[in-house]
Parts: structure tokens; sequence; C-alpha cells
């Protein structure tokens, strides 16, 4: 069994629990703190119409995520290795677009029009050793100055890669045979190196996304309710951009522009 594989089979055993646990309450108040924090000021993408991929969309977060938080304007394609997954997600929505596809193999389809944004929300890290091809396969499908937003698991600290290693070796939630966390560095280099150029960065890792982010891994870290949620992101809110952030957070969000040769308005700092 091949590394992509591997993780297919894995992450079906596990889809069931992953998905019920991604509506738990905290939870839910996390991602809307996080994401309505982060694209509050991505003039450029919001209240317009958008082309938007999302590959290894699982549920189609993604997509839920652009809707609330972006614009209602949007002609959406993901996909996702997982057959069975694909098949829960189309007999939810039978008019939604979503494929059986394996994203190290993606292109755009032969006369298909580039898309305006790629959402990819911690997928790089399932397919570590082939992270590299993947976000140049998919700059291919993204229009000049479009815009990649990824969330990726990341450690800047050698002891919080210490700890990572470790959970991924103990937690029957991770595979440690294919899953592992970038270093910051790497992470940023892939794209770089890809003809992207950073808009924008943030470090949300902290005490919040710790106890709250992955509730089906750490269950008894969901502590308190949603009022504790946003008392603790609040605290945590300000130093998200810090250099201390950036050393000691678990997670990266981070938004790319690919590389114009006329140029393209800021989407936001």
């Amino acid at each position: 069994m091949d590394d992509i594989e591997r993780q297919r089979a894995h992450f079906e055993g596990i889809s069931d629990k992953y998905y019920e646990s991604r509506h738990t309450p905290n939870h839910l108040v996390l991602k809307e703190l996080m994401w309505s924090c982060f694209f509050r000021d991505k003039a450029d993408l919001q209240g317009r119409p958008l082309r938007v991929l999302e590959p290894m969309c699982g549920y189609c977060e993604g997509r839920q995520i652009v809707l609330k938080y972006l614009t209602p304007q949007i002609e959406y394609f993901g996909f996702d290795y997982s057959k069975p997954l694909v098949d829960r997600v189309r007999a939810d929505d039978p008019a939604l677009r979503v494929e059986h596809a394996d994203v190290t193999q993606f292109e755009l389809a032969a006369g298909e029009p580039p898309y305006d944004l790629i959402m990819l929300l911690g997928g790089l890290h399932h397919v570590y050793q082939h992270a590299g091809v993947v976000v140049e396969r998919l700059r291919r499908a993204l229009r000049e100055g479009g815009y990649f937003v990824n969330l990726e698991p990341t450690h800047n600290f050698t002891p919080l890669s210490w700890v990572r290693g470790w959970i991924y070796r103990r937690n029957a939630l991770f595979d440690d045979q294919t899953e592992q966390g970038f270093w910051l560095s790497d992470l940023d280099r892939l794209f770089t190196d890809a003809g992207y150029e950073l808009v924008d960065q943030v470090y949300p890792g902290l005490l919040t996304y710790v106890l709250y982010y992955n509730p089906d891994a750490f269950p008894m870290l969901n502590i308190g309710g949603p009022g504790l949620v946003r008392t603790l992101f609040r605290l945590e809110r300000p130093f998200f951009r810090s250099s201390l952030a950036r050393k000691l957070s678990f997670a990266t969000l981070s938004i790319w522009r690919k590389r114009s040769p006329i140029g393209c308005a800021a989407a936001g700092s």
C-alpha cells in the first residue's frame, strides 16, 4: 500500500468521528471567531462572484467558510480522494459539484477557466511527501493574481515538533506513517518556490486552538463552553501576528497570491 492509499484508508476509518466532532459547539465557535477575524480585512475577496476550488475538500468546509465570510456568489468545485466521503456529500446536496480525485494528480480540465480562490484546509500535511507537487499543480488551476488560502499544522520551535511527533505516534486519529506537521519555514518555501507571494499570515494555534480545534483527537481538552472559547480567543487574538505566536503556534493560517506580471491589488494584511 503506497502512502496516498494508506492515508485514504486511514481517513475513511475515522471520517464519521471527524464529521461529528467538527459540529460540536466549542469547535464551531472557535472556527467562527478565527475565520471572521481573518477575512475581515480581505476586501478584494468580499461581496463579489468567485470561482472557488477546494481540493481535499472533506465535507466541503471551505465552501461554507467562503459563503459565510466572503460572498454568496460562488461557483464551486471540490474534490477528495475518499469516494465514500464524496458519495456522502453528494447525497446530502446532489446539486453540489464534488468529485472523487487525487490531489497529487490533479489537473485543470481542458477548456475550464482558472479559479479565483483555492481553499485548502489542513490538507497538505496528509500528503507531506508530495506537498511541493500539490502546491505547484494547484497553482496551474489558479488565475494570475488569484488567492490560495491555506491552514496547516505547523511548528517553529523544536520542543513543539517533538510534542507533535509524540502525539502522531500515540493517537489513533493520526497516521504517523503518512502525516507530518510542517516546519513553518518549509511550508512557506513550498509556496514561494512555486510562484506565490504572501499576502497575510497569522498564527492562531495557541491555547484556544489546542483545546478546541481537534475535539476528535483530544476530547479531554474540550472543557467549558462557548463563553470560555470566546474569552480565550479574545485574549489571544492581539498576538496572532506576533513573533511569540509565530514561535509557539501549532498552526498557521495564510493567504497567498499567484504572482502576476501586471500586479494585483492587495487583499489586506
